[in-house]
């Protein structure tokens, strides 16, 4: 029989903190889960990690893809690969308090209006010492979809809530991530589109910041590191996220007149970033004059 809940971990080279996360996820009061350890082609010792871990318990699968393929790909094929009827991504160097599978596993059970049930965050350094608490404030219950899509966009800082547990048939309907820096907050406003958020208002994920971390990259970094083949293109991060953002509002299950409230959404965003929506027009301008030899 398919276990209830599917956890996929993407991991690249995370020797350090990947014991420590997949024993937080196997040491879950919610037992009734399979574990996706997908490997995208670490060098370092993860492989012997994962290996190790899936040797000494049955609920634990290891995929190791023979060239980086990008986090987005990494991530799509860990869901891609699952069967249960909840699904969560989990990042390869964070925590879960034991109680934090079973607490979304209540929420869906008894929610059938919410498609992602996710716990609140504390941020923890390399060492695993507390930073802060963090709010992510994406407790989204109106029964309205363009309130919950303008109320994320206005809110999200922090792409936490992604890694809460979602309705894996939804998130079917959705697509898989794009191959670009934002793609997870695009994923997140389409969800909410489908359904509510619940936050439990218990603090059972433990978010890493450390200077290896994605989210300490500069921008032409997190580009490479999201989508390794674009090497040498010149990413236009936030036309690209309008751009998908209308994409889904547009596919939304809603009427007229919430699309046409989904699409000021959009145009609001539009405003709000008009500033680097014109930097990166006239950075993608002036690349092109110098890769034709005018500068």
């Amino acid at each position: 029989m398919s276990p209830r809940v599917s956890i996929g971990v993407p991991v690249y080279n995370g020797e350090r903190y990947l014991g420590a996360t997949l024993d937080s996820l196997l040491a879950q009061t919610f037992g009734d889960f399979e574990l996706i350890v997908c490997d995208n082609a670490s060098t370092d010792g993860t492989e012997a990690i994962a290996r190790a871990c899936a040797a000494r318990d049955a609920r634990v699968r290891y995929v190791r893809h023979e060239r980086n393929l990008g986090p987005p790909r990494n991530y799509n094929h860990a869901f891609d690969l699952s069967c249960g009827e909840y699904f969560r991504w989990f990042p390869s160097d964070d925590l879960a308090a034991p109680e934090s599978v079973a607490r979304c596993v209540e929420v869906l059970d008894r929610e059938p209006s919410v498609v992602l049930a996710y716990p609140k965050t504390t941020l923890i350094d390399e060492d695993g010492r507390v930073i802060r608490d963090y709010e992510d404030r994406l407790h989204l219950q109106s029964p309205c979809p363009s309130e919950r899509f303008a109320q994320l966009l206005r809110d999200m800082v922090l792409c936490n809530a992604q890694y809460g547990l979602m309705r894996a048939a939804v998130l079917r309907r959705i697509g898989p991530l794009g191959l670009y820096v934002g793609s997870d907050n695009v994923l997140l406003a389409e969800l909410s589109l489908y359904g509510t958020f619940w936050e439990i208002p218990k603090r059972l994920f433990f978010r890493r910041m450390h200077p290896a971390a994605s989210s300490s990259m500069s921008a032409a970094e997190r580009q490479r590191f999201y989508d390794p083949s674009a090497k040498g293109r010149v990413a236009m991060r936030q036309w690209r996220l309008l751009w998908e953002l209308g994409r889904a509002a547009q596919r939304a299950p809603v009427d007229a007149a919430q699309r046409i409230r989904l699409a000021l959404c959009v145009l609001r965003q539009a405003r709000w970033s008009r500033h680097v929506l014109a930097q990166e027009v006239w950075s993608a301008v002036r690349a092109r004059f110098v890769q034709s030899g005018w500068a």
